[in-house]
């Protein structure tokens, strides 16, 4: 290290003569004519600059003995005093640059990654305080060549300093390591790939589009660490979610280490269940058991099985989970209500069907009528009330219902918890009291009823008791056949699938029931008479599926995760484990998550996260996305990196996917890119010639077809089958599947959910159709639900959303989409919209006819289908009644004839 001098020095009539100052080695050395000493940095208490009349002198104290020093001028006496004061933080700040020098060399010595906990380390220990600009000028020459690389160093960001020590690393290591690289995969790995091996932060979350390799990085990331002895193999776990995927893994480990020398024995791949069992075994010293019906995925029949049990048993229940099932399991809990489901041509307004046939004006009246059916209540909707009302300014009044049997009016009111309308319904109090005088005035009886009366099963239970009141007689009958056969209630399954996805999430966030109780009480949206409705239903089939449990010793998924996370929080659970990636992580709950968390919850220890938030598509199932876009607040800091190359899809397939997807803006931004290069076949949309299901079999029928001519060459080379893989957004949608196929193509079925992780040469999805069973699905999930699950991503159809940018990406050549003319899904609007889709037309031979289909310029939700009126065919928005946008189509007049002329 240099050394800097400064010398002062006068002859003085008292004290010492000569002295000097410098600095050596990073020390403050003072030289007296007997002794040298060696200041510390805390030197301003052994020396003191004093100024004494026209003079300084310096005092030392060296012992018990104080010198004084003469002969010091003024600038010197001042400089001497600035670096006095200056040189403890110098040299703090000496010491630490030193640290973080000698880290970052080493690391480029040992091809070591620089990771963020120690990067941490080293910005905590950062000397804190200021040099100011002039004190640092006054004694900038008196610094070593050291110290003032050390204030250099200090005063830069040292995390972006370190950042490009580590790219420095990283390039060195693509070098170094490229026959592992080369070698550890079928394939050698991408430059993206090859950085997340290398990247061995503590925290690292790679976010990886569909097709991009994520498996090949887990992979190569274990052998990588191996290979270089940061982490042994018996301290390395691989999470997967299901066996198959913990099977591939742990098989791929075997294959793909030995190819590069290495041996995987003591890897660990295993699905999250099978970690929980064996860390709760662990604790317990007793292995639980999942019970058998939880174990063969039929959960949904057990609720079926207690609910039936419960409705055997209680009166009560029986009547609490009718009415939820079929009154208000599709109601919103919003006094304004939803859109209607019909059309009613002589109001020409969207009004709700019933099962008595009627068509309502709100979802309110939509229960009574519903109520007042199932009860074998005879009444009239809407009838003309007794007196004539009509004026200039006013039609005639139609009281809401009427019971001819007793001759009772009925208003039903919007009227919420503290009496208030909706505030857009102005005049309704007015129009209230008016009503009520009416009936006064002209002496008729009338019971009423408002929107939070009837809410729950309470509330039906008091509007029976003011039926029976006026002398209606009540027969309930939950089984009463509907009129209107398109008025369908939540069928029993839909109330298990509910139940079951209810206490998935109970289970998964430890909720007990006083949790459960303090969330509604911190949520007036949520505390509504019908959320607390559903809780009295939800319960007895909680507590009862409790006591199955035990009845069997043994235990269901979520219990058992959390148990586990419990035992590993608390320290009770030790594991072995160093390093712990983990697969789809979109797919991650909040107790897997635990998991994970209290797995590498201790310095030193690496979390490898992958997953496509794109492809996230299980919320019902316990999926919380938050985890990945919020996973610094779980796991603390580390890079995000991405896999942006698709090895799977053409770039055609990756454009219309990703424009598709990405205009959720909550979503991570990312860009991809085909490694087979620009172009593609394009996304093609087939329309049947007419709108059955066995029409759509057939445009399914003929699209193989057209697969097969194309690609017959192809196979008769590679001898193997072309892959096809059809695709339903429900198992209803297997029906679609023609009986037949023609040779050489090897064809499967799938719901998009079953199909995640997938691919095939051709994707067809069946069925892009609107309606309740369509796509995206009209089967609105239950807002209680939002009292236990993860918040929902507010974009609209956004899960949705997500399952066709998975059915198109499971595509290696060409995706085809079926929809039908007049009914097409919004998904279908948007695409044509932005011109991602080539639509053709399936005749009934087969054939191929051109086709064109125009997107509505209003909504962006409808294509334009043409109608007939009395003035002739037009173009409508196929969701007319929610858009009335038109157009004209000029009609084409008839030539008039002309006398023919001959040239003479």
């Amino acid at each position: 290290m240099e050394t800097s001098n400064t010398t002062w020095g006068r002859t003085g009539r008292r004290g010492t003569r000569d002295w000097r100052l410098e600095l050596r080695g990073g020390q403050l050395l003072l030289t007296l004519p007997d002794r040298t000493l060696t200041l510390r940095p805390g030197a301003a208490g052994e020396v003191r600059v004093i100024r004494r009349w026209l003079r300084h002198v310096v005092e030392v104290q060296v012992g018990r003995e104080l010198r004084t020093l003469t002969g010091v001028g003024r600038r010197p006496a001042e400089r001497l005093q600035a670096f006095l004061t200056a040189w403890p933080h110098i040299a703090e700040i000496t010491a630490w640059a030193r640290q973080v020098l000698a880290t970052a060399g080493q690391a480029e010595i040992d091809g070591r990654w620089i990771s963020t906990e120690t990067m941490r380390r080293l910005v905590d220990g950062r000397p804190q305080g200021e040099l100011g600009r002039g004190r640092l000028d006054a004694v900038w020459d008196l610094l070593g060549e050291a110290e003032r690389e050390a204030v250099r160093l200090w005063r830069l960001d040292v995390v972006r300093w370190l950042a490009e020590a580590n790219q420095k690393i990283l390039r060195s290591e693509l070098q170094v390591r490229r026959d592992l690289f080369r070698r550890v995969e079928s394939t050698p790995l991408t430059f993206e790939q090859a950085r997340a091996v290398v990247c061995m932060d503590n925290r690292v979350s790679v976010v990886a589009a569909a097709g991009s390799g994520k498996t090949s990085v887990m992979v190569a990331r274990t052998a990588y660490a191996i290979a270089r002895g940061f982490v042994a193999p018996d301290r390395i776990l691989l999470l997967a979610f299901n066996q198959d995927a913990a099977k591939e893994l742990q098989q791929r480990l075997q294959r793909r280490l030995a190819a590069v020398g290495l041996r995987a024995d003591g890897v660990t791949a295993s699905t999250f269940h099978a970690f929980g069992l064996g860390v709760i075994g662990q604790v317990t010293g007793r292995k639980p058991r999942v019970a058998s019906w939880v174990d063969s995925g039929q959960g949904q029949d057990k609720i079926l099985q207690i609910v039936d049990r419960l409705r055997d048993s209680s009166a009560w229940f029986r009547y609490a989970y009718d009415t939820y099932r079929l009154l208000y399991a599709r109601t919103s809990d919003d006094p304004k209500g939803t859109d209607g489901d019909a059309w009613d041509r002589d109001s020409k307004t969207a009004r709700h069907r019933t099962f008595s046939g009627h068509l309502v004006r709100s979802q309110g009246e939509k229960i009574i009528a519903d109520f007042l059916y199932l009860n074998g209540v005879n009444f009239e909707y809407e009838r003309p009330f007794v007196a004539d009302t009509a004026t200039a300014e006013h039609s005639q009044y139609h009281p809401d219902f009427y019971y001819p049997a007793v001759d009772v009016w009925h208003e039903h009111w919007a009227l919420d918890t503290e009496g208030r309308p909706p505030a857009e319904f102005r005049g309704y109090a007015e129009g209230m009291a008016w009503k009520r005088d009416l009936h006064q005035r002209t002496g008729t009886r009338l019971i009423e009823t408002t929107w939070a009366s009837i809410m729950g099963a309470d509330g039906l239970v008091a509007f029976g008791e003011q039926l029976t009141s006026v002398g209606l007689s009540l027969d309930w009958n939950p089984d009463r056949p509907s009129v209107d056969h398109d008025a369908v209630p939540a069928s029993h399954e839909d109330m298990a699938r509910l139940l079951r996805t209810f206490m998935a999430h109970v289970k998964a966030g430890a909720l007990s029931e006083e949790a459960v109780e303090a969330k509604l009480r911190a949520s007036p949206a949520l505390n509504t008479a019908r959320t607390r409705h559903f809780l009295s239903v939800y319960w007895p089939v909680h507590r009862a599926w409790q006591q199955a449990l035990a009845g069997e010793g043994g235990v269901d998924f979520e219990d058992m995760l959390v148990t586990a996370a419990q035992m590993l929080e608390s320290g009770a659970a030790q594991t072995p484990y160093d390093m712990v990636l983990v697969d789809e992580f979109q797919d991650t709950s909040q107790a897997r998550a635990r998991i994970v968390r209290a797995l590498v919850n201790q310095p030193g220890r690496y979390l490898l996260t992958v997953g496509d938030d794109w492809q996230a598509i299980n919320r019902f199932a316990g999926a919380d996305l938050s985890i990945m876009r919020e996973h610094e607040r779980w796991f603390g800091r580390g890079p995000r990196l991405h896999l942006s190359t698709t090895f799977r899809c053409t770039q055609e397939i990756c454009d219309v996917s990703s424009t598709f997807i990405g205009k959720n803006d909550r979503q991570i931004p990312k860009t991809v890119k085909a490694a087979s290069g620009p172009g593609g076949e394009r996304v093609r949309l087939l329309y049947p010639a007419n709108n059955t299901a066995a029409d759509i079999r057939a445009a399914v029928a003929a699209e193989l077809e057209c697969i097969s001519t194309a690609t017959e060459h192809d196979r008769g080379e590679a001898g193997t089958p072309t892959s096809v893989l059809i695709l339903g957004r429900y198992r209803t949608d297997r029906s679609l599947l023609p009986a037949t196929h023609p040779a050489g193509l090897d064809v499967a079925f799938k719901t998009i959910h079953g199909a995640k992780g997938l691919e095939a040469d051709y994707v067809i999805v069946a069925n892009l159709t609107r309606g309740r069973l369509g796509f995206p699905s009209q089967i609105v999930d239950d807002p209680v639900l939002n009292l236990a699950m993860a918040a929902p991503d507010p974009y609209p159809h956004a899960e949705e959303r997500r399952l066709l940018y998975v059915a198109l990406t499971r595509a290696r050549h060409q995706a085809v989409l079926i929809s039908v003319h007049g009914r097409e899904s919004v998904f279908v609007a948007e695409l044509l919209k932005d011109g991602c889709l080539d639509p053709v037309e399936i005749d009934t031979a087969g054939a191929v006819v051109s086709s064109s289909v125009q997107a509505c310029a209003r909504c962006g939700l409808g294509v334009m289908v043409q109608r007939v009126s009395a003035h002739g065919p037009f173009l409508a928005c196929s969701t007319f009644p929610d858009c009335r946008a038109t157009i004209n189509i000029p009609q084409q007049r008839r030539p008039t004839a002309r006398p023919s002329s001959r040239r003479r």
